[in-house]
């Protein structure tokens, strides 16, 4: 990647702030011009839609879901269905339902859109730390893998994740992710059909001769399970480095004396951390909102006690959401990548539903985020809600607050982004610590209560579910309400092991599920995984 480049849409980008609705009404014509005359353009009259409102008027508001039999019919081969220019790829998200999406990805949603954000979105890393990314072999790309096995669709279309993609394909050689270019980093052509465990160790194993002084994780789960691959995987990686090899495989020179600073590392402190490995490690790349937020400050630990967290931008596989410009909280919306709508989430988002355009949001507001781009996607619903934190400019300061999920047990409606922000506030009033959590509605109608399955970073904290049950009721009223009517029973915190949630996550990639997918889920939408969790043993009977 290159830095100029990454600068270069960086200024475009803050350019645009000072002014979103004239970016953004820009914007829609160009998407108007390209796309008016496809299948979905000429159904819905775009060519005589002449701003927003026009939009509003002539496209309803539609999940993925819900534009699928257009989707379906240009995987099918149909021509000019939602885009001038056809598909090159899909890509793929299990999303909130764990249905799998098919997001189309053209090359003009890849030149215009996608690779303007994606290379902004790295700018304040560079301004910052321009030597570290400037030194070969300095950066772990946790989070890119362009090399990883591919899936298909039905017809044969790559469908794979937005960190799978080949950017040489778009004629983008210099988009290559830092850290991606190094010789050392590309993983022998005889292990490459491995699977993502497989793969994830093989990372750990080639950056462990390197001096790493940055991490690019962006999903904080894969930024805590690497420390957990180390607790685990220590001896393995000693092993290796030992004999040269890799996977047992005569790879490089062998390092006897590595392996041996490894082995008394792990002796000394029971572990081994990143931070032994990469004593100039200086910045982790990592979303840091929302259930993170309570977990990534004691993660961080375990990388060094230098170590900043640099905002990765906010996102879907449906489209660009935010960029940050600086390490406050939130990021400025990315007003020159799509036109963005917007739903006070405390509703549902319906086809009808009354938007708000970006200038007209309040700071302290959750929103359902409806998106338009030049890919296809028009007036989609993204399953994510976003909070408002501020302005830049004139544009809002945005941050990712939680999925699109509600539970009720007595009409309730409570959301992630309310359970998440109750159960921050309950950890500060209880003084807990915690490196997980996720909740459970237990029992439905009345009577019905809020189990939350919680590993602690700390001691114990008894008093966090009476606290947990007060903060719930404060930020959501019918909570409240429930628990006066006594309709709703007290929340109910249940410790689990330290490792509990690690452990489900070292489950999943497993079993097959690139890291990058595997994410933190505050609502569980199964019952198996929480038996798991709750059957572990806590500290105290381990």
């Amino acid at each position: 990647m290159r830095a100029e480049r990454v600068l270069a849409e960086h200024r475009r980008f803050r350019a645009a702030l000072e002014d979103p609705e004239e970016v953004q009404r820009d914007l829609l014509g160009s998407i108007l011009e390209r796309n008016s005359d496809t299948a979905f353009g000429r159904e819905h009259r775009l060519a005589c839609v002449r701003g927003l409102d026009d939009l509003r008027r002539a496209v309803p508001i539609r999940t993925h879901q819900e534009l699928m039999p257009w989707i379906e019919r240009a995987m099918g081969g149909e021509q000019a269905v939602l885009t001038a220019d056809d598909p090159v790829v899909y890509f793929s998200s299990s999303g909130s339902t764990g249905r799998e999406k098919h997001i189309p990805v053209t090359r003009s949603y890849m030149q215009g859109t996608f690779l303007p954000f994606y290379h902004a979105s790295f700018a304040p890393l560079l301004q910052s730390l321009p030597q570290a990314l400037s030194m070969p072999g300095a950066v772990l790309n946790l989070w890119q893998d362009p090399t990883s096995p591919i899936s298909r669709t039905g017809h044969g279309q790559p469908h794979i994740g937005a960190s799978q993609v080949d950017y040489s394909k778009f004629g983008e050689d210099s988009a290559v992710g830092f850290g991606n270019d190094a010789e050392w980093s590309r993983i022998p052509a005889e292990l490459a059909t491995a699977g993502p465990w497989d793969r994830s160790y093989y990372k750990l194993r080639l950056a462990a001769e390197q001096d790493i002084r940055i991490v690019i994780g962006v999903n904080p789960a894969m930024v805590a399970g690497l420390p957990y691959m180390l607790r685990t995987l220590w001896p393995r990686l000693a092993a290796d480095l030992r004999a040269g090899t890799l996977d047992g495989r005569p790879h490089t020179r062998p390092d006897p004396e590595r392996a041996d600073e490894f082995e008394r590392y792990a002796q000394r402190f029971g572990t081994l951390l990143p931070y032994h490995l990469w004593p100039r490690l200086s910045a982790v790349f990592v979303w840091n909102s929302a259930l993170a937020s309570l977990y990534l400050p004691r993660v961080r630990e375990t990388y060094g006690p230098g170590v900043r967290l640099f905002g990765a931008p906010v996102a879907s596989c449906e489209g660009p959401a935010a960029v940050p410009v600086d390490q406050r909280p939130g990021a400025p919306l990315y007003v020159p990548g799509c036109v963005y709508e917007f739903v006070p989430a405390d509703g549902p988002v319906t086809a009808d539903s009354e938007t708000l355009a970006a200038t007209e949001l309040e700071p302290g507001q959750d929103y359902h985020l409806v998106l338009t781009h030049v890919g296809g996607l028009y007036r989609c619903a993204v399953t994510d809600i976003v909070r408002v934190v501020g302005y830049q400019g004139r544009t809002p300061r945005i941050e990712y607050a939680g999925r699109d999920v509600v539970h009720s047990a007595a009409g309730e409606r409570l959301s992630e982004a309310v359970a998440v922000r109750a159960l921050r506030a309950a950890c500060h009033d209880a003084g807990a610590e915690i490196r997980n959590a996720t909740f459970r509605l237990a029992g439905a109608g009345p009577g019905g209560r809020y189990q939350v399955a919680v590993a602690f970073a700390g001691p114990s904290a008894p008093a966090l579910g009476a606290a947990l049950d007060a903060r719930l009721a404060e930020q959501c009223p019918g909570y409240r309400e429930g628990r006066r009517s006594g309709c709703i029973g007290p929340a109910e915190v249940i410790e689990v092991h330290p490792d509990a949630f690690l452990r489900e996550w070292e489950r999943a990639v497993r079993g097959g599920q690139r890291p990058p997918r595997v994410k933190d889920r505050v609502f569980l939408p199964g019952e198996e995984v929480w038996e798991r969790l709750v059957a572990s043993a806590a500290p105290e009977a381990a």
